[in-house]
């Protein structure tokens, strides 16, 4: 047997994301033991639509809990509870017995854009952001979910017989691990729909008529730390095992960093990035380019988030590697940064596809400027790092404006993070702490420790286990600002001011 299996009670955290499903295990301290993953397929047809197998997501999550559990040696009699983070908007139908009705319509798809555009008018728009504190978008799951009920052969009729279930990720797994005894989610994916009222908590009845949805057909929204249902999971454990903790991804990154408190921010470098500050327990309504949604509830208490969403940071490192092939491997980036000429006046503006929070222009596309002769690859190279941090840098200003203040430090997570170069240089540029953590699993951290707060085997402290890493400002406030303001006039160019 394991170390792992020989004391005390555990936690599983089921991380489902976009590329997979993992299972975590906790101690009864929060401390991350072992982890087990399986990938899914990404279904991508010739319009580009991408989708997941619901079934196959299922199958994959009871199997990795199974994983974890023999290869850990835990007794199964010693697992006291589940927490769940999911991948965020990511949408789909089911029936009653749990069987999908089609396959989920993944975040990134937009094949629901026409129904955005059938609902733009009227002053429809306005009306949605003013109370989900979203913008009316394909991105979000109220159009997806309409798209699938007008979409999938059947459904249309089921819905309004009211023998439909659908929603979000953390829905469909609690509904199914629960054998269909659970039809539930939680504060931080329901502000994600599109179809609820931030400000009531509540479904928007409204808003849910527009897109053609019965709110008494969506799933009852609950507090993150919650019991949200028992699991023997597919009869794996010989006893119920509680449901205890549910959060979208990001919100799961959030709490996992132990960002409580009014302005605390986290931002999670990935293919894009995520950015969020932590407001409170009274929502700021955005007008500098972010969105306003709900943290999470948590004994009995709602906080809200500002968030920005960016569309390309580490995709720009991708981008480098495999398409312009000037690096071989991400690790190669520090050192070529660390080479560049230091003041070289390249900017490199990543709207491939248009830019994202703050500027929201989906028309803008990629530029490098300021080409000089000692422009060579290292300095191309540093750009593209750089730019990251430029971005971030936008977005958390943006939050700053709405919020009245700027976060003290910036809580950071994801695989970027391991650059040195560019940890100091987000820390130079924002001009504050920039802190990271020893542990890469936020989001299932989150979801853990929410998980083992609901169930009373946490408290404060385990907000304390995770050991980080500081960087802290060095660069001269003139080089800072010319910096930063190259930067803002090259986006000007971008977006043809």
């Amino acid at each position: 047997m394991s170390e792992a299996g020989k004391s005390g009670s555990y936690i599983i955290s089921i991380d489902q994301s976009t590329q997979g499903t993992k299972a975590l295990l906790f101690d009864e301290s929060g401390n991350l033991l072992m982890r087990e993953d399986k990938p899914h397929r990404q279904i991508v047809n010739e319009l580009g639509w991408v989708s997941h197998d619901p079934e196959e997501i299922y199958r994959n999550t009871v199997q990795v809990i199974k994983n974890l559990v023999e290869r850990s040696g835990v007794e199964k009699e010693k697992i006291a509870g589940i927490g769940i983070s999911n991948q965020r908007e990511t949408s789909l139908i089911w029936n009653r017995d749990g069987s999908p009705a089609a396959d989920a319509v993944v975040w990134q798809c937009a094949r629901a854009e026409e129904i955005c555009r059938r609902i733009e008018g009227a002053a429809s728009a306005e009306i949605i952001r003013q109370r989900t504190g979203l913008p009316l978008s394909p991105y979000f799951p109220a159009a997806k979910l309409t798209w699938l009920l007008e979409n999938t052969e059947g459904a249309g009729e089921k819905a309004a017989a009211h023998e439909l279930c659908m929603g979000t990720v953390d829905t469909y797994l609690v509904y199914r691990l629960t054998h269909g005894k659970s039809y539930k989610t939680d504060y931080s994916n329901a502000s994600r729909t599109q179809l609820f009222n931030i400000f009531e908590l509540k479904w928007d009845e409204d808003i849910c008529s527009m897109f053609g949805i019965c709110p008494e057909d969506l799933a009852e929204v609950c507090d993150s730390d919650s019991l949200f249902g028992e699991t023997d999971v597919e009869g794996y454990f010989p006893h119920p095992i509680p449901i205890h903790g549910v959060l979208g991804d990001s919100h799961g990154a959030l709490l996992g960093q132990g960002c409580l408190k009014e302005g605390m921010a986290k931002c999670t470098y990935g293919t894009g990035s995520s950015i969020m500050m932590n407001v409170g327990e009274k929502p700021v309504v955005s007008t500098h380019g972010v969105v306003t949604s709900l943290a999470w509830g948590m004994g009995g208490k709602v906080n809200y988030v500002l968030e920005g969403n960016i569309n390309y940071t580490g995709a720009v490192i991708s981008w480098l590697k495999d398409d312009v092939k000037l690096i071989g491997s991400a690790g190669e980036t520090e050192a070529l940064c660390r080479s560049a000429v230091q003041d070289d006046t390249l900017y490199f503006v990543p709207a491939f596809t248009g830019l994202g929070a703050p500027y929201w222009d989906s028309t803008a596309r990629a530029s490098l400027s300021g080409i000089s002769r000692t422009t060579g690859k290292a300095e191309i190279v540093r750009a593209g790092i750089e730019c990251i941090v430029y971005q971030i840098t936008d977005v958390v200003k943006a939050m700053g404006e709405d919020a009245g203040v700027l976060p003290g430090e910036l809580r950071v997570d994801g695989g970027p993070t391991r650059n040195g170069y560019l940890m100091q240089f987000q820390s130079d540029i924002l001009d504050t702490n920039v802190l990271v953590p020893d542990a890469e699993e936020l989001s299932g951290i989150g979801a853990a420790y929410a998980a083992g707060i609901g169930l009373g085997m946490y408290g404060g402290e385990v907000f304390e286990r995770i050991r980080r890493k500081r960087y802290v400002p060095s660069m001269e406030e003139e080089r800072r600002t010319a910096k930063y303001a190259g930067w803002k006039k090259a986006v000007g160019t971008v977006l043809g001011r």
